[in-house]
């Protein structure tokens, strides 16, 4: 049997289960074991959660859904099991981290900090606690495949021969993509409002002293709408994940302490450290952003359509100019934009911010857009035009089109056939039970044979 590994990227992994509001009376579960791995144990109460998780998401499971997800956690029990064997870990800062980064997207689902502890009727420590045996299983399981898929490759060879041999009615279609370009010019902010902007934070750090709440203040007046909302906090975050300026002060600040102004490119600060764990802490910050006068942005517009017409006079390619002028990284190579979901320069409708999909929806190839207005990845103010380098139509794939995306299906083939090789030979030395109500389940893996 030809062995398909199911991996679901469930969100809210653990997190509902943790609820003590009115709907865990829903579900009375007599618990018992269902499946064994190894050392490990799967419980009803187990897969029903991992169902309720899976299908919040909106999983379509088919008419099994039991069996899918039996399958797909026994697999990563047979992981974590063999990664025990081969001591494969993770450090605690990691666990950490992934502990951090999925409360902050709760508390950001939820709305607050204070919404997401009434709802659980938990304390986010107590919320830490419960994650982190699972998370750190999990995250063992996923090195564990990183380590048995590690040294998988494949030639353009390989490439070719697995698209020869796909049959026709198999061939992927690849629907409509274009390839973009962009130069981005940032307008200058004048001296007099970043003046400005430096005394009105000092008034507020001087009411801080002076015994207002940093948190209200944050609420009220700070320029990080997504912060404020929570009084300015920002959860735990690791060295490296935060501007340098901003984490040399966080990291050498006392609990209640609050700093002096910090300049960093998303603007000025005031900071306050919550808590510190190691190489995590915990702080608020209150952030003012000067704002561009009407005079320079139009300074700036004006320059990029000046470029524009450069371009259009073919005075200078658009890679030309972007490598000259623009303020984006992209520049260096030649203003093309590369798509941060797949690493490639082509975006599909729905990978694109809709407000540019607006503008380059109406381009033809090679056309450039007018000046139009975004944002920096700091969230600063700033224009740019743009260009469609290349325009896609819905199309069955093929190797002169399409090779990187044929090429990445070669190499999961090739990386599923390692799993299915690996899974074959620890299933000849690894206990495995399952009860009696699952043995007619349709599994992907052997694990009875």
């Amino acid at each position: 049997m030809k062995i398909m590994i199911r991996c679901f990227a469930v969100v809210l992994l653990f997190l509902l289960g943790t609820s003590d509001d009115g709907s865990s009376q829903e579900r009375v579960v007599i618990d018992r074991v269902i499946g064994v791995v190894g050392n490990t144990a799967i419980l009803q109460s187990d897969l029903v959660e991992h169902r309720r998780q899976v299908e919040a998401q909106g999983v379509d499971l088919g008419p099994n859904p039991y069996c899918v997800l039996l399958d797909d956690m026994m697999f990563q029990k047979l992981l974590f099991n063999q990664a025990i064997i081969d001591s494969v870990e993770v450090s605690d800062t990691q666990i950490e981290q992934e502990i951090e980064r999925r409360l902050r997207f709760f508390i950001q689902q939820i709305g607050s900090r204070e919404r997401l502890e009434e709802y659980y009727g938990k304390s986010v420590e107590e919320l830490r606690e419960e994650f982190w045996d699972p998370i750190r299983e999990q995250l063992i399981s996923q090195r564990m495949e990183s380590e048995i898929t590690r040294n998988v490759t494949v030639t353009p060879s390989e490439v070719r021969e697995y698209f020869d041999n796909l049959p026709e009615d198999d061939i992927p279609m690849v629907e409509s993509e274009m390839s973009l370009a962009k130069i981005m010019i940032e307008p200058a902010v004048e001296q007099e409002e970043i003046d400005a902007v430096i005394e009105r934070l000092q008034g507020f750090r001087q009411r801080i002293m002076d015994g207002e709440s940093f948190r209200t203040l944050a609420i009220l007046y700070s320029d990080d709408a997504a912060s404020a909302r929570r009084g300015g906090e920002l959860g735990f975050y690791s060295r490296g994940d935060l501007h340098p300026e901003f984490e040399a002060v966080a990291f050498n600040l006392h609990p209640g302490e609050v700093s002096d102004i910090v300049e960093t490119r998303s603007g000025f600060h005031i900071i306050e450290q919550i808590e510190r764990r190691g190489e995590q802490v915990n702080v608020r910050h209150l952030l003012l952003r000067p704002q561009v006068s009407i005079e320079v942005e139009q300074q700036t517009r004006n320059k990029l359509d000046s470029i524009r017409t450069l371009i259009m006079s073919e005075e200078m390619t658009f890679a030309e100019a972007a490598r000259r002028f623009s303020d984006h990284p992209t520049g260096r190579s030649g203003g093309t934009i590369l798509n941060p979901y797949t690493g490639t320069t082509r975006f599909k409708t729905e990978e694109m911010d809709p407000n540019l999909f607006f503008v380059v929806d109406r381009l033809e190839v090679g056309e450039i857009s007018r000046p139009i207005q975004t944002m920096t990845d700091d969230g600063q103010p700033a224009f740019q035009i743009v260009t469609v380098r290349e325009r896609i139509d819905p199309h069955p794939a093929n190797l002169k089109q399409d090779y990187d995306f044929i090429q990445k299906l070669a190499q999961q083939e090739k990386r599923k056939e390692a799993i299915n090789r690996w899974v074959i030979r620890r299933l000849q030395s690894t206990y495995v039970s399952i009860d009696e109500d699952y043995k007619d389940c349709d599994f992907d893996i052997p694990w009875l044979q």
